[in-house]
């Protein structure tokens, strides 16, 4: 299911692609067919990227960005791999339950590299997009951005740890409302609650990305890095033990019949039955 040993890209296969433009590594998001929907693989090749920027002495400061009219509209259903079986209950939990941790290691390097990272939203950013969007250190939006975890209304917990990134940024009464009900909000709603630091029109939006990243990238890089991890140390206190709990809370539901039903729901475009199992 998930190539822990390669690392390397086959041609045709990236869902990411990464140039270096004065000083500004440029992560790009790169399936727009798909609104470039978020799998096993995408996860892989993101840790793989910010491998390669880490020790990049080029590279002052991190834009993700994504091609096409949608940041990220979720997980892909269709990519390969996309479940995850067991022989048993028991060991299908576990199976998702490393699973996800190894997601989350992959979203940490990029959420812990020494350079700033700037995120340009635009369109769709919800579930995975909006999860991997929170892991940047400013958010930059388009008018036309939507966020929004709609995990709980598919029966699975929310897998990276946006809820308790938006509690860290907006509070625990918003982290609940959005991660318990699904509801989208728009662009200036996710400024007013912090979680995007400037709003800007569709046609504007990678301007002002690289024009922020520019103005980090012009910084010295050792106040930039130090500024960086001091506040994340304040920040960031309690989250590993909490992305532990999230994991588990991912394996079980993910294992579950709500989650089956969950899925088979929306791929029929019907209302889910949960019965709590």
């Amino acid at each position: 299911m998930i190539d822990t040993l390669g690392t390397e890209i086959p041609e045709g296969e990236e869902r990411l692609t990464l140039t270096v433009e004065d000083g500004i590594g440029v992560l790009t998001l790169c399936r727009p067919e798909k609104l470039n929907g978020w799998s096993w693989e995408a996860s892989r090749q993101l840790g793989l990227m910010a491998d390669r920027i880490r020790f990049d002495e080029n590279v002052r400061v991190v834009l993700v960005r994504a091609e096409g009219r949608a940041f990220c509209a979720g997980v892909d259903v269709t990519a390969p791999g996309g479940g995850i079986t067991g022989r048993t209950t028991a060991e299908k939990i576990r199976r998702y339950d490393e699973g996800i941790r190894w997601v989350h290691e992959r979203f940490a390097v990029l959420a812990r590299l020494p350079q700033p990272v700037v995120a340009a939203v635009q369109g769709y950013c919800l579930g995975f997009g909006f999860e991997l969007a929170l892991m940047a250190d400013v958010r930059i939006a388009a008018e036309d951005a939507v966020f929004a975890l709609p995990e709980a209304g598919i029966g699975v917990a929310v897998d990276a740890g946006g809820d308790l990134r938006i509690a860290r940024e907006a509070g625990a009464g918003w982290a609940k409302y959005l991660a318990l009900t699904g509801r989208r909000i728009d662009a200036a709603t996710a400024e007013r609650l912090g979680l995007v630091q400037l709003v800007t029109p569709r046609d504007e939006l990678d301007g002002a990305a690289r024009e922020t990243a520019a103005a980090i990238a012009a910084a010295a890089p050792l106040a930039v890095r130090a500024i960086k991890r001091n506040i994340d140390a304040f920040a960031d206190q309690g989250l590993a033990a909490a992305l532990d709990r999230t994991a588990l809370s991912a394996a079980l539901t993910l294992s579950s019949d709500d989650a089956r039903e969950g899925y088979a729901a929306k791929a029929a475009r019907r209302a889910p039955r949960f019965e709590g199992g």
